[in-house]
């Protein structure tokens, strides 16, 4: 298990711009593939982006592509995502995640063992 806590989500108008920060704890952050889920009010919790361990590749679901940007500060044990352009159908509870694996890149909900406490993003019309 990888300690995670989440910041930087709150309110925001719509086009508008967010950073959420995920600090892990431990010295295995950098060989471990790295994602952010969200999780909207009722619903399961939905792939949002993720990140090679290597830091060479980077996924995004469809919904956020060319306004989300995840990256990972190998040498600061944190992980990010630059969230532009918000919308309010992006308002959720989002959480990071470290791969259960060292040197794995599979990014299905099930490859994610450990998870931050959540931060909520709120995007208003």
């Amino acid at each position: 298990q990888v300690p995670l806590v989440e910041s930087g989500g709150g309110l925001v108008q719509a086009g508008g711009s967010l950073r959420l920060s995920c600090a892990a704890s431990g010295s295995t952050f950098s060989s471990r593939a790295m994602g952010w889920f969200r999780q909207f009010p009722g619903k399961e919790r939905e792939f949002v982006a993720a990140i090679t361990w290597t830091a060479s590749s980077t996924y995004y679901a469809d919904s956020v592509k060319g306004r989300f940007t995840i990256f990972r500060d190998n040498a600061a044990n944190t992980l990010y995502l630059q969230m532009n352009n918000l919308k309010p159908e992006d308002t959720a509870v989002y959480y990071c995640a470290a791969h259960s694996r060292l040197n794995r890149n599979t990014f299905q909900l099930a490859d994610f063992s450990s998870w931050g406490q959540g931060t909520q993003v709120t995007v208003s019309s």
